[in-house]
């Protein structure tokens, strides 16, 4: 890869020359700027991002740390803030700190791992980046973000109630207000709810919807329909065997991973889905499509999540917007497929 000098030296221009082109300055013909940056691309010469930032008052790299690339809601959310970051002409930069693939789901309750991420707060800090946004693999308070200083702090999927730091996270209650809407809506009063961990906030927010839609809609809450599991598939089949054999004809499943199960218990009980259970989803995962009948689910508005959460760091940059929101809620969506049957 060429520097800048080796670049004005191939083409007998000026290091000045090659670098006003680049940053759009300057007055060089059209037919020279062409040539140059058809010499710069050949050699393979890429700005110093770094080295311009520190010429420039401030800088126009955001920085991304992610708790876990792998986990599913981390992609769809990095890319929406690429996304928004590149329509308003910035770049980032991306700390991944794998927290999931070296403690499982242990992290969320654990401080042992702090260090790690207040470390990879000050390397961004390090590397002059105008803002920071730090993307949650499992939505909760944070409580951890070390102090920033006059650089804006923004979590993506989680919160924190630091007055400085902006939160954007989605409408659990709502999300499972509508879903079980969508099953009562179709006929079905006999819901089962198929629950997550009991110490998880979307547990806790999702439970709230589903009793108010029952609520609303006149219709007892029936504790023999509430099984509380722990989000994995084999849950799921175990709370389905329950249900089932309590009389529900609609099952409200909080992941699509649990409704995984339900579907492995409907066809080992010739139990047809879509006709004889209705079933709804949370997260709208890519295995939804891949059940016979595709399921029914809320989908979360990931990439909104990551262009909210871009917007408000450049917002929070310009000196002519005023940020004054701490909390933002994006709503989750309907995706109806063929799981739910009306009767």
């Amino acid at each position: 890869m060429a520097n800048i000098k080796e670049v004005a030296d191939a083409c007998g221009v000026s290091i000045a020359t090659v670098s006003n082109i680049f940053n759009g300055k300057g007055r060089v013909g059209e037919e020279t700027k062409e040539r140059i940056l058809r010499i710069a691309k050949e050699m393979n010469y890429v700005p110093n991002i770094m080295a311009k930032n520190l010429k420039q008052r401030r800088s126009n790299v955001i920085g991304i740390i992610t708790e876990d690339l792998t986990v599913f809601n981390s992609v769809g959310i990095v890319d929406g803030i690429h996304e928004f970051l590149e329509e308003n002409g910035y770049t980032f930069i991306l700390g991944n700190l794998r927290l999931y693939k070296k403690y499982n789901n242990k992290f969320y309750h654990d401080e042992g791992y702090y260090n790690q991420v207040q470390e990879e707060f000050h390397m961004m800090k390090s590397a002059q980046v105008a803002g920071i946004i730090y993307v949650c693999a499992h939505c909760r308070e944070i409580k951890f973000l070390p102090d920033m200083g006059d650089i804006p702090v923004a979590i993506a999927y989680g919160f924190s109630k630091n007055k400085q730091v902006s939160s954007i996270i989605y409408d659990d209650e709502q999300a499972a207000y509508d879903a079980t809407n969508e099953l009562i809506r179709n006929g079905h009063k006999k819901i089962g709810l198929i629950m997550g961990d009991k110490f998880s906030m979307h547990t806790s927010a999702r439970w709230k919807g589903y009793q108010r839609a029952l609520y609303d809609n006149d219709i007892l809450c029936n504790p023999d329909y509430i099984c509380e599991e722990d989000w994995t598939r084999e849950r799921g089949y175990e709370a389905a065997d329950i249900l089932v054999r309590k009389g529900v004809t609609a099952i409200f499943s909080m992941n699509d991973e649990m409704a995984a199960g339900v579907y492995d218990y409907a066809h080992e009980n010739n139990l047809l889905i879509g006709k004889e259970l209705a079933l709804v989803g949370f997260d709208n995962r890519e295995i939804c499509t891949a059940f016979l009948p595709s399921l029914t689910t809320m989908a979360i508005p990931l990439s909104e999540i990551g262009r909210r959460a871009a917007k408000w760091i450049v917002d929070s940059l310009d000196e002519n917007k005023s940020c004054t929101e701490r909390e933002s809620y994006v709503k989750c969506n309907l995706v109806e497929r063929d799981s739910v049957n009306s009767i």
